[in-house]
Order: C-alpha cells, then structure tokens, then sequence
C-alpha cells in the first residue's frame, strides 16, 4: 500500500468520524431542545397552574368580602328598618300618653275612672287596710269618692268596709309638661299597697298604658309593618 493509498484511507475514516460527531452533535441537540422543550413546557404549566391558583385564592377572598361587605349592609338595613319601626311605635305611644291628660278634663268621667280604679287595686290586695297615694291635684277627687270604692269594694268582696288612708307626704309626680318633658310625671290614677309596703298595686293611667301597649304590641306591629315582630 502506497502513501495515496494510506492517505485515501485516512481521509475516509476522518470523513467517517466527521460524519458520525456531526450525527451524533446533531442527535444530542435534537435531545437536549426537546428536553428544553419538554422543561419549558413543565415550567410554564408550573407557571400557569400558580397562576390559576392565584387568581383563584384571590378570587375567594374578593366573593368572602363581598359576602361579608353585602351582610354588613344588610344587617345596618335590617336595623335601620327596626329602629325605624320602634321610632313609630314610641310615637305612637307618646301620642296615646298625651291623650291620657284629656281624661282629668272631664271632671266628672274622672272622679268615676278614679273610683274603679281604686275598687280594682283593693280587688287586687284584698288587704283590710291599705295606704294610697295620687297625686296632689287628684287630693280632693279621691276624697270625694274614697267612701264609696271602699262600700263598693266591700260589697264585691263580701267583706269589712277596709281603712284606706291616704298619703298626705308623699304624691305621685304631678302631670307631664312641655317645659320639662324628661322629669318624672304621672297623667292620674292611683296606687296602693300594703301598710307594711310588700304588696303595691299601681294603678296609673301611665301604668295602664304600658300593660295594655306591652299587650296589644303584636297586634300594633301587625297592623303598621304587616308581620309580627318579636
């Protein structure tokens, strides 16, 4: 073999090795762009799934606020409606008060409101001697009727005439004024209790009121609001 042979066979076997270093480069860097390829996929899903779950955390959070934003609003609503409607009903029952004070007007229809009500509360203790206190304009109507509740009370409860004696130091609260609404007044009536002061019964006009509004409040709200109210 001459040196033209020799040569010959070098150059192929360098073309050979040539040939398979560039197959092999080029099936390295078909593998490792796939792999790339394959791991930016991966980090994008990775990404977008982050993503997703971000906006859904988030999400979350803005429908928790607006639920607690929306029940908020709904419960101040709510109340304001109620205070709204109790705002109504103490009107109501401020108006009903001050229609009480036309009552003693009647001079007469009074003296005999006030008779009952002393007939009731002796009803009511059944006690042989009571103390009774009005107020210090009512002093005299008591007076005039106090012989006739105690006969009348006797008569119902089929006992002795009582002794009622009425409290010449201590009054009711006399009646309510536009000057000075917040102090303590009393629109008529009566109260009496035991001599040892353990059985009171009142029997005001104010008392009155606050029994029957406490009892036909149902009804009131029912009629004004169309439901009943607790």
């Amino acid at each position: 073999m001459n040196d033209a042979d020799v040569s010959r066979q070098i150059q192929q076997m360098v073309r050979f090795i040539l040939q398979e270093a560039e197959e092999k480069a080029n099936e390295i860097s078909v593998s490792a762009e796939e792999e790339f390829n394959i791991e930016k996929l991966q980090l994008v899903e990775a990404e977008k799934k982050k993503i997703r779950q971000e906006y859904e955390r988030k999400a979350k959070q803005v429908e928790i606020r607006r639920k607690i934003e929306y029940s908020m609003q709904l419960n101040a609503s709510r109340i304001k409606v109620l205070q709204a409607q109790d705002d109504l009903v103490n009107s109501m029952k401020e108006a009903a008060g001050k229609e009480l004070l036309r009552v003693c007007d009647d001079t007469n229809g009074y003296k005999m409101l006030l008779k009952g009500l002393i007939v009731q509360s002796l009803l009511r203790l059944k006690e042989p001697a009571v103390l009774l206190r009005c107020r210090e304009i009512d002093l005299g109507p008591v007076e005039s009727v106090l012989g006739e509740a105690k006969q009348e009370y006797a008569d119902k409860a089929k006992v002795h005439v009582p002794k009622v004696t009425i409290d010449n130091l201590v009054y009711l609260p006399p009646p309510p004024t536009s000057v000075d609404s917040h102090s303590l007044s009393c629109s008529g009536g009566v109260v009496l209790a035991s001599q040892d002061g353990k059985i009171v019964c009142e029997n005001t006009l104010d008392a009155r009121l606050d029994v029957v509004f406490r009892q036909k409040l149902p009804e009131i709200r029912k009629l004004l609001f169309g439901q009943i109210v607790a």
